[in-house]
């Protein structure tokens, strides 16, 4: 399963970078890095499957294509700045890591924008005039 490979990998780099950390605090951080983007190239594979199904329930469900996309979007966006985030912070930039949550967050506002107007058109719509 993959799950005990991504997690032995994980343990093993924790091991790794407390014992190395305190002789070469860059190469601790470059181990980090490399497990990470593992860790991300591993399991987007799976995610890709996840967006095909999505989609295709979408398509079958007569949903415009326009939002579905939009959804898999900020979906994206939330889990690249989380990502994004974690290493900044592992590397010990806190700040730079909560401006990248901030970018992620506001660029998630802008793609939803028009799901928030069409909902309240659709509202609008319903009250009798």
């Amino acid at each position: 399963m993959e799950i005990i490979q991504i997690v032995s990998l994980g343990i093993v780099t924790s091991l790794l970078v407390l014992v190395v950390k305190e002789q070469r605090p860059s190469f601790a951080f470059f181990l980090i890095l490399l497990a990470g983007i593992f860790i991300f190239l591993t399991v987007i594979k799976h995610v890709s499957e996840i967006l095909n199904l999505i989609q295709y329930l979408g398509a079958r469900a007569n949903i415009n294509g326009m939002y579905i996309e939009t959804i898999l979007q900020i979906i994206g966006i939330a889990y690249l700045a989380e990502f994004g985030a974690h290493i900044t912070r592992d590397a010990g930039l806190a700040s730079v890591a909560a401006k990248i949550e901030l970018a992620g967050k506001v660029l998630i506002l802008v793609l939803a924008v028009p799901i928030l107007t069409a909902v309240i058109e659709t509202i609008i719509g319903f009250i009798p005039a």
